[in-house]
C-alpha cells in the first residue's frame, strides 16, 4: 500500500519546527517527493536516503516549494552514491530557465551550467500528459495561482483510490473533475477568511474552501497544508470539520498515512 509522509506544511514562511511544502510518496516500486520547500530536506533525511530518490516533482516555481532543491544539490554533490547517479528532477514548464538563473546566483564563477545537471537529471514535464515514476502514474491540472502551477494526481498502483495534491490554488480553479473520486486530498488552505482579491484571481484557498472541495470529491481523508502558524494551526481543522465528512489531518512534519 502506498504511503504519504508530510515533510512540511507551512505557508510561504516556515513555521516553528515546520518546513514549507514537501511530501514524500513511497510505493512498491518508487520513492519520490512532491515539492521541496525550505526546511523539508531535514525531514526527508528522517525517512529515506535522499541520494536514492526516484524523482523530485515540482508543482510550481515559488520559493516555498523549491528552496531546498539548492540544499539537496549540495548534499548530493558532496555525498554521492556509488556508482554515481543523477536524481530525476521533473519541473513545470519554464523550470529549466528558472534553475539557470538560480545557478548563476549560487555557482562558482564559470560553473553555473553544470551546477544542477551535475546531480539532477532535469526534464520539464508536459502538464497535458501523464508522468510515470516506477509504478506511479502522475497527472496534472492547472490551478489559479500567481505563477503557473499544477495540481498533481497520483493513481494508486494497487488499483485503490488516488491521492490528489492541490499544490497552491485559488477557489476559481476548475478542479472538480480532476479531484473526483480521490481517496486522499492534500489541500492547501492558507487562509481562514477570503482575502480582498477578486474571486477569479485569488491564489489561495481557505480551510472551508479546501474542505468543500474534498467533500465534493468524495475523499475519505483531507490533509490541510500550507498553513500559517500565526493564525493558529488548530483553527484550520476546526473550520474544515464543519464542511468535510471524512477524516481531517493537519500537515505536521512526519505525519504518515497509507492511501
Amino acid at each position: 500500500m502506498p504511503t504519504l509522509t508530510v515533510l512540511g506544511g507551512s505557508a510561504a514562511g516556515a513555521g516553528t519546527g515546520r518546513g514549507c511544502s514537501g511530501y514524500l510518496i513511497v510505493t512498491d516500486e518508487a520513492t519520490f517527493v512532491l515539492d521541496l520547500g525550505p526546511g523539508t530536506l531535514t525531514e526527508l533525511r528522517r525517512h529515506t536516503d535522499f541520494r536514492t530518490l526516484d524523482a523530485v516533482v515540482v508543482s510550481h516555481l515559488h520559493v516555498d516549494h523549491v528552496l531546498d532543491l539548492i540544499a539537496l544539490r549540495f548534499a548530493l554533490a558532496y555525498n554521492p552514491v556509488r556508482p554515481p547517479g543523477l536524481i530525476p528532477l521533473r519541473l513545470p514548464p519554464g523550470g529549466e530557465a528558472f534553475l539557470d538563473r538560480v545557478a548563476e546566483a549560487f555557482a562558482e564563477p564559470g560553473k553555473a551550467a553544470a551546477f544542477f545537471p551535475d546531480v539532477f537529471d532535469i526534464v520539464e514535464y508536459d502538464p497535458t500528459a501523464a508522468l510515470t515514476i516506477g509504478d506511479a502514474r502522475l497527472t496534472f491540472a492547472p490551478t489559479v495561482h500567481y505563477v503557473p502551477c499544477w495540481a498533481i494526481r497520483i493513481a494508486d498502483p494497487g488499483g485503490g483510490r488516488d491521492l490528489v495534491y492541490t499544490a497552491d490554488t485559488g477557489p476559481a480553479a476548475d478542479l472538480a473533475a480532476f479531484v473526483a473520486g480521490c481517496g486522499v486530498m492534500v489541500a492547501e488552505s492558507t487562509a481562514l477568511e477570503p482575502s480582498e482579491e477578486p474571486f477569479g484571481s485569488r491564489g489561495h484557498l481557505t480551510a472551508e474552501e479546501a474542505a468543500r472541495l474534498a467533500n465534493s470529491a468524495g475523499a475519505e481523508t483531507l490533509v490541510l497544508t500550507h498553513l500559517w502558524e500565526e493564525l493558529g494551526v488548530e483553527r484550520y481543522g476546526g473550520q474544515a470539520k464543519e464542511h468535510f465528512r471524512g477524516d481531517i489531518k493537519l500537515a505536521e512534519p512526519g505525519l504518515t498515512l497509507a492511501w
